[in-house]
C-alpha cells in the first residue's frame, strides 16, 4: 500500500592516491574521497574541519619503510599498515584493502538538562533533522532556543536515511496506483510492504484514512500542496546549509528511476505528467546503452529509465544533522538530554512535564519529535493519526559498487545510493509500531534484489539498520499550531521526506512564531485536518477555556 523509498545520493570513494611529501613524524591532511587526489603540503599539521566530501588521513612512521595510514570519512574509519615509502609521491591506497577500525563516537550524548534550567523562551522537542533545522532558524531570527531530545542528535531516522533532497518527489504515497499494487506486495512476506498481523487492528483506522486520501481529487490537492512545500524547501535548503558552513555537503548528480519493461515505464506516465505539470524536468531513456551512459554495470533486465536532474542529495545525512546542530550550539544554542512526556497550558507559558517528573515552562513549544510526536499531542487532547513506516537498509563499504548516482527500483520498493559512508541499499515499508523488534530479513531481501539488478555489487561487510518514518495518511506533514494552545506548534509527519522538507518546515515555523504570513497556504498541512467538524468545535472550546 505504501512504497516508501529512502532516496539519496552522494559521491563514494573508490581509491585514494596520496602524494606523500613528509620528512618525519606524523601528519594530518585533507584528502578527497573521490578518485582525484589532494597533494599533501609539507609538514601540514593542522586538522581542517571535517566536511561532507572531505576525509582526514593520518600517516605515522613505524620504521624505515613501514607506515600506518588511518583514513576517516565521517563516522567511517579505515586503518592500513603497509610497506609504503612515505617519501614516494603517488602512493596508492585502495579502499577495498582497508580494514574497518572502531571509529571515535561521531557524537556524544548531550548534557542532561540541568536542575537550574526550568524555563526558556522557545523549546524545540526532538533533535532530528527537522527539530535541528527549526532550532537553528529560530535562533537566526533572534529567539533564545532550547533543543531537547530523549537520546541525542539524529538518534532515529535522521541517522540512517538515504540522504535525499527529493524535491521532485511530489506525488502522495496514497494513490490509486499504490492501492492496485498493495495486494501483490502483501502476499510477499519480504516484499516492499508488510503489516504484522497482530498490529493490523491498531492500524485499520489509519489505513481507512489512507484509502480516503487515495481518491483522485484528494491526490490532486495533495500533489499541489506537496509541490508548494518542495519548491519552498528547494529555495531554503542551500541557505540553511550555508549558515552552518555545510554547502559542500550538497550533491547534484540527479537520480535514475529504473524499469524492467516498457510497459512498466508506460504505467508510470501519469505520475511523470503530474510532475511535468508542476515544472519538474526529467528525461526518459530507452535501452541498455542509454542507461549505461548514466550508470554502467546494471543488469540487462533493466530496459528503460527516467533521469531526474533536480534530485539532490547530501553526502551523509547523519553528518549534515550534526553539523547543523554544532552550528546551533556555536551560536549559543543549548542542546540537552531530556524526555518530554506531557504538555499542559499554563498562565506563564506551556508547562512541559519530563519523564523524570520535573517541569519545564516555555513561552513557545515546537513538537518535532518524529514518530513519537502524537504521544505529546494526545496530552493536549488532540488525536493526530500518526503512524510509523519502518524502513530497512544495509550500508555496504564504499567500494561495493561504482555507483554514479541514486538508483530507484520503484517496482520493488527500494533504492541504492552512494554516500560518503558507503553504498546504502534500502527502502520498503513495514507496519509494526514502535515497539516490535526489527526483522532484518527485510534488509537481506533488499540486498538480494539489488544484487540481482547490479551483478557486480559486493554484498559482504554491510551494516543493517531499521528506522521509523513518521507518516500521516495523506503523505503531508502536520505544520501549524495546536488546537488547544496556539503557543504549541506541531512540525512532524514528514514520512520519508524529513530531510527534504526540513528547511521549509523551519521557515514556516519561524513565520508562525514571528507572526508573519507564510509564503504558502498552510491549510493542507493543518494538524487538525483529520478531525471531524464536531471534534474541531470541541477543541476550540477547550482552547477558549484554557485562555
Amino acid at each position: 500500500m505504501i512504497a516508501a523509498i529512502a532516496q539519496c545520493l552522494a559521491r563514494g570513494m573508490r581509491a585514494l592516491r596520496i602524494g606523500w611529501r613528509i620528512e618525519r613524524g606524523s601528519v594530518t591532511m585533507n584528502v578527497s574521497p573521490t578518485s582525484t587526489i589532494a597533494e599533501v603540503p609539507d609538514r601540514q599539521r593542522e586538522l581542517a574541519r571535517l566536511r561532507g566530501n572531505r576525509g582526514i588521513a593520518t600517516w605515522t612512521r613505524i620504521g624505515a619503510r613501514n607506515s600506518r595510514v588511518s583514513l576517516r570519512f565521517g563516522s567511517n574509519a579505515f586503518d592500513a599498515k603497509r610497506n609504503l615509502d612515505p617519501r614516494t609521491p603517488g602512493s596508492t591506497l585502495a579502499a577495498a584493502r582497508l580494514k574497518p577500525v572502531p571509529p571515535d563516537p561521531p557524537d556524544s550524548l548531550p548534557q542532561a538538562l540541568l536542575a537550574t534550567e526550568k524555563s526558556c523562551d522557545v523549546l524545540v522537542i526532538g533533535a532530528g533533522i527537522v527539530g535541528v533545522a527549526i532550532a537553528l532558524r529560530l535562533q537566526q531570527e533572534g529567539q533564545n532556543v532550547l533543543l531537547i531530545d530523549r537520546e541525542r542528535v539524529a538518534a532515529q531516522s535522521s541517522r540512517g536515511n538515504a540522504g535525499a533532497l527529493a524535491f521532485a518527489d511530489i506525488l502522495p504515497l496514497a494513490s490509486p496506483g499504490i492501492l492496485r499494487k498493495a495486494p501483490r506486495w502483501l502476499l510477499d512476506p519480504l516484499g516492499p510492504l508488510a503489516i504484522r498481523p497482530r498490529y493490523f487492528p491498531r492500524l485499520a483506522p489509519w489505513l481507512f484514512r489512507f484509502w480516503r486520501a487515495s481518491q483522485r481529487h484528494r491526490v490532486r490537492a495533495g500533489t499541489a500542496a506537496q509541490a508548494a512545500l518542495m519548491n519552498l524547501s528547494a529555495d531554503e535548503t542551500p541557505s540553511m546549509l550555508a549558515l552552518a558552513g555545510a554547502s559542500d555537503m550538497l550533491r547534484s548528480e540527479g537520480a535514475l528511476h529504473l524499469y524492467e519493461s516498457e510497459a512498466e515505464l508506460e504505467a508510470s506516465q501519469p505520475g511523470w505528467q503530474a510532475r511535468a505539470d508542476h515544472g519538474i524536468a526529467f528525461t526518459h531513456l530507452h535501452g541498455a546503452q542509454a542507461i549505461a551512459e548514466l550508470q554502467p554495470g546494471l543488469s540487462g533486465a533493466l530496459v528503460a529509465a527516467t533521469f531526474v536532474p533536480r534530485w539532490r542529495t547530501v553526502s551523509d545525512p547523519l553528518l549534515v544533522t550534526q553539523v547543523l546542530a554544532r552550528a546551533f550550539e556555536q551560536r549559543g544554542g543549548r542542546i540537552r538530554r531530556a524526555n518530554a512526556a506531557a504538555l499542559a497550558p499554563g498562565a506563564e507559558g506551556v508547562t512541559v512535564q519530563l519523564s523524570d517528573g520535573r517541569l519545564l515552562v516555555a513561552r513557545r513549544v515546537v513538537v518535532a519529535a518524529g514518530a513519537w510526536s502524537h504521544h505529546l499531542a494526545r496530552t493536549l487532547a488532540e488525536h493526530i493519526p500518526l503512524e510509523t513506516e519502518r524502513g530497512y537498509n544495509t550500508t555496504l563499504p564504499v567500494d561495493a559498487f561504482d555507483l554514479k548516482r541514486q538508483l530507484t527500483f520503484g517496482g520493488h520498493g527500494f533504492v541504492v545510493t552512494p554516500l560518503a559512508c558507503g553504498v546504502r541499499v534500502g527502502g520498503a515499508v513495514e507496519f509494526a509500531g514502535l515497539d516490535a523488534p526489527p526483522n532484518y530479513a527485510r534488509s537481506a531481501a533488499l540486498l538480494a534484489k539489488a544484487k540481482h539488478f547490479m551483478p557486480g555489487l559486493r554484498t559482504e561487510g554491510g551494516t543493517q539498520w531499521m528506522g521509523f518514518r513518521p507518516s500521516l495518511p495523506d503523505s503531508l506533514p502536520a505544520i501549524g499550531p495546536a488546537a488547544t494552545d496556539q503557543r504549541v506548534i506541531y512540525a512532524f509527519g514528514h514520512g520519508h521526506l524529513g530531510l527534504t522538507q526540513a528547511a521549509a518546515t523551519a521557515r514556516l515555523v519561524a513565520d508562525i512564531v514571528g507572526g508573519r504570513p507564510p509564503p504558502l497556504d498552510l491549510a493542507p498541512f493543518s494538524p487538525q485536518r483529520f478531525a471531524s467538524a464536531r471534534r474541531r468545535t470541541q477543541l476550540q472550546t477547550v482552547a477558549r477555556a484554557s485562555e
